[in-house]
């Protein structure tokens, strides 16, 4: 049974009212979750998942639940329901108040929480409908107060109750979610939100950082979640993106409108290939986050030419500054942010090089790239291309990996060193830097392809 489909009518259910129907299998539980179930019974709980195991459940017919969250109802003692789980696995509390026990068991991490609160009001305090649902592992039945899976049937992400202003980083969670599974935001939710933007600042930039975390590995239609920034007025709080709305760019090249359009239709297209592809989580991350933001320069950079051009000349250079700032603001790594800066600058080098790139153009592109895979910039610079709507267009990027698979690049190891510029008279100092730079810019065009040939130019260069 597919219980999305199955009878269900919102019109003989008011939201809020405690309900349950049969929805016998609809989790696959392990054996630890199993064991997990019987310590909450065993304690005298009645043990519910919730959250979203149970949507995904409900989105994925079959799928085998791993970690999940239990809630436990009825008059139980919550230090017998720990005394039964630490029999089971290691167990912690942990949660502002400690009031959340952690239990971990082959391999597997659990949430179980103790209420007392009747169903409908422990599942009011959820963010959203479509998470406030809960599954009776030992009836089978799904437990929906407030119309989560129509709400998920119907695409619509929706608050659950006025609780949801209690934590303000839930309007970036409805960012992230409907990225995710592609969801629209409801009216009434976006009107709270807006209600509630000046809380943003008191976010700590951790828990920013988790919901556009969970945007770049999960995500994929990202502008869905692009538009639940702007229908709740939070695209304010990133002043770096909401620039780009209202951005022009050349019709000719960018028929889709406007550089915020373009932008999140590129970060789909590289969502969409990540999939395919079976990306991890490292590289979604970095490569959707790249796409996400590889014009952010344009802002800063494009004018209106006498001729009635518009152009962006720099906006990549321009841009990886700007990536920088906003990657600090939302609380990225370190490491990421210097990885998508570093692709942002080079997302026009391709457009650079009229025709087939030379090998001295690709190694350049390579070194500059550093620690950065020239395949991730392929996958920006695609994204790119793609991403414009009618306007999409074939990617210059695939000429530039099919040169750089089939260079030597033992070549590209430095043939002269430091070692020979002291050998031969030259002390360190000021130009020493630059000399071994343009031997290796030298060596890349094929002036010298061995340690001789490199010695060679370097008595040539002084002979000048």
């Amino acid at each position: 049974m597919d219980p999305v489909s199955c009878e269900y009518s919102l019109g003989s259910h008011a939201r809020g009212e405690v309900h349950r129907y049969p929805a016998p299998g609809l989790i696959e539980l392990g054996d630890a979750a199993v064991r997990v179930i019987d310590a909450c019974l065993r304690a005298g709980g009645r043990p519910l998942i919730v959250g979203g195991a149970v949507r995904d459940a409900i989105r994925t017919p079959g799928i085998r639940a791993g970690d999940v969250d239990i809630e436990v109802h009825g008059e139980v003692d919550v230090a017998a329901v720990e005394s039964e789980l630490s029999a089971v696995g290691r167990t912690d509390r942990t949660g502002a108040h400690f009031e959340i026990l952690r239990v971990t068991a082959a391999g597997e991490h659990f949430d179980v929480s103790v209420t007392t609160l009747v169903e409908r009001e422990a599942f009011a305090r959820r963010d959203f409908t479509i998470n406030a649902m809960g599954w009776d592992p030992v009836s089978g039945e799904l437990i929906d107060p407030f119309g989560g899976a129509a709400d998920l049937r119907d695409g619509v992400l929706r608050h659950t109750s006025d609780r949801f202003a209690d934590d303000p980083a839930r309007v970036l969670r409805a960012m992230q979610l409907a990225a995710r599974f592609g969801l629209r935001l409801d009216l009434a939710t976006a009107r709270l939100a807006r209600a509630i933007r000046p809380s943003f600042a008191l976010l700590p930039v951790e828990r920013v950082w988790l919901e556009w975390r969970k945007l770049a590995r999960s995500g994929v239609d990202i502008s869905a979640g692009l538009r639940v920034l702007e229908a709740t007025g939070w695209l304010a709080c990133f002043p770096e993106l909401a620039a780009t709305r209202g951005c022009e760019q050349d019709p000719s090249w960018h028929p889709e409108g406007d550089v915020f359009t373009h932008l999140g239709l590129a970060a789909d297209e590289c969502a969409r290939v990540a999939v395919e592809e079976g990306w991890d989580g490292l590289r979604r991350e970095r490569v959707v986050l790249a796409t996400l933001l590889h014009d952010l320069g344009k802002p800063q950079t494009t004018v209106r030419e006498v001729d009635g051009r518009i152009t962006s000349r720099g906006h990549a250079q321009v841009g990886a500054e700007v990536a920088r700032a906003f990657l600090r603001r939302i609380g990225a790594p370190h490491p990421l942010t210097a990885d998508v800066a570093t692709l942002v600058a080079e997302h026009m080098t391709a457009t650079t090089v009229p025709g087939r790139p030379s090998r001295h153009a690709v190694r350049r592109l390579g070194r500059r790239l550093g620690r950065v895979s020239i395949d991730d910039w392929a996958a920006v610079v695609d994204a790119d291309c793609a991403g414009r709507g009618a306007g999409a267009r074939p990617s210059p990027a695939r000429e530039w990996l099919d040169r750089w698979r089939a260079d030597d690049r033992a070549g590209s190891v430095p043939l002269l060193t430091g070692r020979d510029l002291i050998d031969h008279g030259t002390a360190p100092g000021p130009d020493f830097k630059a000399v071994l730079v343009a031997a290796l810019d030298a060596q890349d065009a094929g002036e010298f392809v061995d340690h001789d040939g490199a010695l060679g130019w370097l008595r040539a260069r002084r002979g000048r």
